[in-house]
């Protein structure tokens, strides 16, 4: 007995306007990556024989490209609205089973996938939906005229499920007779081939519609630490950008900003990027007595390009000289104007290690920085 093959068709070719960014909303930085790739992540796995996504001719050619990291992926294109486009990922598609979802609900747990499969399976149909939690009414001219009860509404969420052949035949006799722009998939399934079999949904599955479904409400944390030891034939050192009273400086190949060095590490950990030392590396005389607070400049523009702004930031300094306690404040003030934050978002503690250890016999400072990031909606990647 042969297989029964499985195709997701993935929705991808419409603009999302109602977001109301410059851009197909799917391509827009998020959580790291962007929509898109978040939702064929979803699909990725060996239950999915092939993957087919619709994309318009503007997108085209960057969606083709985000999809190469994908095996058993294609991209074709978009037709005149969302049935078109569907029919033509449905002539593109070779498997038994095609599970249709939009590409702007990347949170659709794989229990509800293969659920969906079960259900066509089983059924010959399958599409996801959850109960309604509120009251739903019929408006017309701004009044309500009826309330359907409750208990027989439904939440309609893709993926939905069909037999290849059954929604095609669906969609062809939809176009003979005129219809088109159908919404999903379920209703001119249900036109031309009877009512479809409703199958477990997720309230996880979100469809991401406007710009605040945007924001990225996952905590993205950092952790940097450096220390520096003493040594350097001058008269100061340079913690934050600012310049402090000390009988010798810290030895470093840049101006020895321990502290900047330990917050620029907290930030790129929290995005994902690699350590300072490959950004800056000592090796190269650009970075020579340059100017940290300059460099911490540029690991910000870094982690905007991967969609993220700092949200705050805590620093603990390790020092038994010099005395920090007076220049918190501008350590603090000099880090929130970098950073683009208010000094409230920023914490800076001082502290001794009791004479114990390279610190306490004043060979050396330690700092270590904890950073939390945001989702910076207006950020785009390179």
């Amino acid at each position: 007995m042969s297989k029964t093959t499985v195709c997701a068709v993935i929705c991808a070719a419409g603009k999302g306007l109602r977001a109301g960014f410059e851009k197909n909303k799917l391509l827009i930085p998020f959580m790291g990556s962007t929509v898109l790739e978040k939702t064929l992540s979803a699909f990725d796995f060996p239950a999915i024989d092939e993957i087919v996504v619709t994309a318009s001719e503007s997108d085209y050619q960057e969606i083709s490209a985000l999809c190469e990291k994908f095996d058993r992926t294609s991209v074709v294109l978009g037709g005149e609205d969302r049935s078109h486009s569907v029919y033509n990922a449905l002539k593109a598609a070779q498997s038994d089973i095609v599970l249709i979802h939009d590409g702007a609900r990347p949170f659709v747990p794989r229990e509800i996938i293969e659920n969906c499969i079960q259900s066509v399976k089983t059924s010959g149909s399958g599409v996801c939906a959850v109960e309604c939690r509120d009251t739903i009414a019929v408006v017309k001219d701004g009044k309500i005229v009826s309330v359907p009860a409750r208990d027989t509404l439904r939440q309609i969420q893709t993926p939905q499920g069909f037999y290849r052949e059954n929604i095609t035949y669906a969609y062809e006799r939809a176009f003979e007779s005129g219809k088109s722009g159908y919404t999903d998939d379920s209703s001119v399934f249900a036109d031309y081939c009877g009512a479809p079999r409703i199958c477990m949904g997720s309230r996880e599955n979100i469809k991401m519609t406007y710009k605040e479904d945007f924001v990225d409400n996952a905590a993205r944390c950092g952790f940097g630490v450096d220390t520096h030891a003493f040594g350097k034939d001058q008269d100061y050192i340079v913690l934050a950008g600012v310049k402090i009273p000390s009988q010798s400086g810290l030895i470093a190949h840049s101006d020895g900003d321990v502290l900047v060095h330990a917050v620029m590490d907290s930030l790129l950990s929290a995005a994902g990027l690699k350590d300072i030392g490959h950004y800056f590396p000592d090796t190269d005389e650009k970075w020579k007595n340059a100017d940290s607070m300059r460099m911490l400049e540029a690991v910000v523009a870094l982690i905007a390009k991967e969609g993220y702004a700092v949200k705050n930031l805590s620093v603990s300094i390790q020092a038994e000289k010099p005395r920090l306690a007076k220049y918190i404040d501008e350590m603090k003030n000099n880090l929130a104007r970098v950073l683009k934050l208010d000094p409230t978002s920023v914490g800076v503690a001082a502290g001794t290690n009791e004479g114990l250890g390279y610190v306490g016999e004043g060979k050396g400072i330690t700092v270590n920085a904890y950073a939390l990031l945001k989702s910076e909606l207006n950020a785009s990647r390179s």
